[in-house]
């Protein structure tokens, strides 16, 4: 319908965006998944928000012995934040991933 050229406006949206994803860096990288996870806590969608925090949880490293306990304590906060989507604790939810995303933030310096 629009060809094969790409001149759709959501291709350039899509291209920019993914553009935009290889170029990041972890830290950068960390920061949308929480912007996503809070946008959609926002729109109280359950699915998108609850696979954010997982996306979360998956970078989580168990590996480094001084990174264990730290990841250990994010690993509870997350799951808390996912069984309070399920209870639909929005706001609750909200306020964690918030205050999370703005201490990383601040610990990125960016």
């Amino acid at each position: 319908m629009y060809g094969s050229t790409g001149s759709h406006p959501h291709n350039r949206i899509n291209q920019y965006i993914v553009k935009e994803i290889l170029e990041a860096s972890p830290q950068q990288l960390l920061i949308k998944i929480y912007d996503f996870a809070i946008l959609n806590c926002q729109r109280h969608d359950l699915s998108k928000t609850n696979n954010a925090i997982q996306e979360l949880i998956n970078s989580l490293n168990f590996e480094d012995e001084s990174a264990r306990e730290i990841s250990t304590g994010l690993l509870r906060l997350y799951q808390f934040c996912q069984d309070q989507m399920r209870k639909r604790e929005y706001d609750v939810v909200y306020k964690i991933l918030t205050e999370l995303r703005d201490t990383w933030k601040n610990a990125f310096n960016m």
